[in-house]
């Protein structure tokens, strides 16, 4: 019996912000991304007031994919890609975020783009808001803590929809929309909010408000998106990161419910329709959400997703603390270490079983198509003497991962699109602006400090992954 579906999406996946570069060409305004340096493992990245002279900002150049794209496809195209997921850059449509016109010189490059993954047959895969908010909406509206951000992402998503409504079958509206969860690190609602938290506020509660925001401007948008090409398929995208009790301690086991559904209620919104019973009471309890109205309720009735897409790089561990009787999760204060799995130089927890297990959660309560489009390994990669990149951690890694989400189409049943592992080449890091972190198939010349060639060299998991592809996954 053939395990993965003869249409079977395999591909890679990046974010424009990442890896297109040229963040100032052809008419586009700076994003989120644009004013945030280089950072380590150990040393977080900076978020400058605007451009600042002296700054190292890996994404202004990135790999310059917005020069080297047509090359770059055809290596994609010779691994044998049958999808391409990556992100339409909405300052390159919409320089300042709020104009009522967008900028033809950016449609244009994508038309382009998209042209080029054809002629390959290359299915495009297409998320809308990949952390790449327009820096003008932080700065004059607040980011999505702002209601009018609703009416600048749904013109930017109609503009879209109908530009690329031939080209474009596959769609995303918010990338790892449940990040923010993690709302006590800054980077994590700047990157997906555009909010930054002033001393007087409540980051917890700005957070829920930006999310709802966020969920009213995707169900219209998907609402609209199927009303621009029936044929469309507009998915969701969240992070999975099961959360494990640490053992069979009920408190832990409690605490592990709470904290997936503290991590996941956007999945419910997305696909049902409507807040979970459990987030209307916390929101309630809490006096968390201070603006939702009856058209609200509507738009999120009639604007549900067709497939759910998301990322999956680890598992996390929680232990029951009795300071926090409520069993309210806190990624701070919660997480320990899984005394099974190892763990990456950057602290995640490397755990294969845990796609499976992240995919059967998902298909047990929203039955719907899922598409795994992020997973991999970030390593530090080095050019051998012959000139090669001997990459077997990362075919390793790909591989175990693989063989688990083999078992959950064959023995469990579930229907998967397709596999886009992170990155189809190497990119600037979102979390730590690194291109030494790195992930892709193909390795490009450039350090921390911006200093290379930029040279594109196939490793040894692009010959292995095209391999896989051929063999649509019968040979890992």
């Amino acid at each position: 019996m053939q395990s993965f579906r003869s249409d079977f999406l395999w591909g890679g996946a990046v974010a424009a912000h990442q890896f297109e570069g040229a963040w100032n060409e052809a008419g586009k305004g700076p994003s989120v991304a644009d004013v945030m340096t280089v950072g380590s493992a150990s040393r977080p990245r900076e978020i400058t007031t605007g451009i600042q002279a002296g700054k190292n900002y890996p994404n202004h150049q990135a790999i310059d994919f917005y020069h080297h794209y047509q090359t770059d496809i055809k290596l994609l195209a010779e691994m044998g890609f049958k999808c391409f997921r990556t992100s339409i850059a909405w300052s390159r449509i919409f320089p300042q975020g709020d104009e009522p016109v967008p900028n033809e010189a950016g449609l244009e490059f994508y038309d382009r783009l998209f042209a080029e993954c054809l002629k390959y047959q290359i299915e495009p895969i297409v998320t809308l808001s990949h952390f790449e908010i327009p820096y003008h909406l932080v700065t004059k509206y607040g980011g999505w803590r702002n209601r009018k951000m609703i009416e600048f992402f749904v013109r930017f998503a109609d503009v879209c929809f109908k530009r690329y409504r031939k080209q474009v079958k596959y769609w995303m509206t918010f990338n790892e929309i449940n990040n923010q969860t993690g709302f006590h690190d800054e980077f994590c609602l700047f990157t997906n909010s555009g909010i930054k938290v002033k001393s007087n506020e409540n980051a917890e509660k700005l957070m829920y408000q930006a999310a709802h925001y966020e969920l009213v401007a995707s169900a219209i948008a998907v609402n609209h998106g199927h009303q621009i090409n029936p044929a469309f398929k507009i998915g969701c995208m969240l992070a999975m990161v099961p959360l494990y009790p640490l053992n069979s301690q009920p408190h832990n086991i409690m605490l592990a419910e709470k904290a997936m559904q503290k991590r996941y209620w956007f999945t419910d919104v997305h696909v049902n329709g409507y807040y979970p019973t459990f987030m209307e009471a916390f929101l309630q309890q809490h006096h968390y959400r201070t603006d939702i109205t009856a058209a609200d309720r509507y738009n999120l009735k009639h604007g549900t997703v067709d497939y759910i897409g998301f990322s999956y790089y680890m598992s996390k561990t929680v232990k029951y603390d009795e300071n926090n009787p409520a069993y309210d999760y806190d990624d701070y204060s919660s997480d320990v270490q899984n005394p099974f799995l190892p763990a990456s130089e950057w602290g995640w927890t490397v755990d294969p079983e845990g796609l499976r297990y992240g995919a059967n959660w998902f298909n047990d309560r929203y039955h719907l198509p899922l598409f795994v489009v992020e997973n991999g390994l970030g390593a530090r990669d080095e050019i051998s003497s012959d000139g090669k990149v001997h990459d077997d951690y990362r075919i390793n890694y790909l591989r175990e991962h693989l063989l688990q989400l083999k078992k959950a189409v064959v023995e469990d049943g579930i229907d998967v699109l397709g596999y886009t592992p992170w990155s189809a080449i190497d990119i600037v890091s979102a979390g730590t602006g690194q291109m030494e972190k790195r992930y892709g198939f193909i390795y490009v010349d450039k350090d921390d400090q911006g200093k290379g060639t930029l040279k594109r060299i196939p490793k040894d998991s692009f010959y292995w992954y095209q391999k896989v592809i051929a063999s649509n996954g019968e040979q890992l």
